[in-house]
């Protein structure tokens, strides 16, 4: 069982190794394959590799009970911490064109990127059309890649546990696009929806689209592969979704209050982008009709000036709907700690679990 002294970077080598081999795989098939392969290795770069650092403590979780030290890190870990992170690089390319927006990580988005390629190049026809067509096509390569890797990585596992880590593979699959899902339909759907459901209605989209995929799952599928039991799993998952909620909140506060030098993303972007957050309605709980109405128009305009940025900004935080979003946030966070007592997982696991809790929860990207 190989060592891993820093197991994200095993994880970020392995997707380097994985797309060299992919262009040597590819190589005959002209530039023009080589531009989607790069703008595929590129999606798959950068990032707080969240996903893959919930993985690898899911496994440490379990599998390091009764050890008085952390133990190695398997291979087969690393490479499913490193599938997750292909198939978050497809969601974010897809994310990106639902959403319209123009930067991910202070660069463009994929499909900017592959816009840009186009009109450099002197190709005829819709630079913009080509973007788009070709960053969908580019997030079903890299879904088609996840699960390439994660077969991979199964492949010498005992038949059980390789079966019970894919299942719970799926099942992320499945939450996070129905999130995805419900997140657009919210953004129409919340004009017919009863006011007093709204926040209700935002958390169920947090809770899909983020929590269970962003840190549950992670951490199940990677306590999955240690052979967990349904006690250790319950443990997790109870710690698991209510960091995930915070995370997602935590989101949206940056979404709507964050330093663009620091997220990568234009300040304001959830505003322009009609992101129905819990921000959003708790801030139209505390409003009356008249400045309800205004919000409503507001929200979703992407032509939104630094002005009227501000003045939403302004208005989220006199109704205290931040200070309301970031009490649900402490709350979540004590929630999670809570799971963690008395439950038999490895110490030093649980420790790395309370720092990835309180990094989720406080951060300013």
């Amino acid at each position: 069982m190989p060592a891993f002294p820093d197991p994200i970077a095993a994880v970020s080598q392995q997707l380097d190794d994985f797309f060299t081999a992919q262009r040597q795989a590819t190589s005959d098939f002209g530039s023009e394959s080589d531009m989607l392969m790069d703008a595929a290795a590129a999606a798959a770069g950068g990032g707080k590799r969240v996903r893959a650092r919930f993985c690898i403590a899911g496994f440490q979780a379990v599998a390091d009970v009764g050890r008085a030290e952390p133990g190695d890190i398997p291979r087969q870990v690393i490479t499913a911490a490193a599938a997750l992170e292909l198939f978050h690089a497809a969601a974010l390319v897809h994310d990106d064109i639902i959403d319209n927006s123009d930067i991910r990580r202070g660069r463009p988005a994929a499909h900017r990127r592959l816009e840009a390629e186009h009109r450099d190049a002197g190709w005829q026809g819709d630079a913009d059309a080509f973007g788009r067509a070709g960053a969908i096509l580019l997030g079903d390569l890299l879904v088609a890649f996840s699960d390439d890797l994660l077969e991979r990585g199964l492949q010498d596992l005992p038949p059980g546990i390789a079966h019970s880590a894919r299942r719970q593979y799926a099942t992320m699959r499945r939450d996070v696009t129905i999130g995805q899902f419900l997140d657009v339909a919210e953004e129409s759907a919340h004009a017919t929806a009863p006011d007093g459901d709204q926040a209700e209605r935002a958390l169920r989209v947090a809770s899909l689209k983020s929590a269970r995929y962003s840190v549950e799952q992670p951490l199940l599928i990677g306590a999955r592969l240690a052979g967990a039991d349904a006690a250790a799993l319950d443990a997790l998952s109870a710690y698991g979704h209510p960091i995930g909620m915070a995370f997602q909140l935590r989101d949206d506060v940056l979404g709507v209050f964050g330093d663009e030098t620091v997220t990568g993303k234009p300040a304001g972007g959830d505003l322009r982008e009609g992101k129905r957050t819990v921000l959003i309605a708790y801030a139209r709980e505390a409003l009356g009709t008249g400045a309800r109405r205004l919000l409503d128009e507001l929200v979703g305009d992407p032509e939104l000036d630094a002005g009227q940025i501000a003045a939403l900004q302004s208005t989220i935080v006199d109704t205290g709907a931040l200070e309301r979003v970031e009490q649900l946030i402490e709350r979540y966070v004590h929630t999670a700690d809570r799971a963690l007592s008395g439950a038999r997982l490895g110490n030093a696991a649980v420790s790395r679990l309370r720092d990835l809790a309180r990094a989720a929860a406080v951060r300013a990207a």
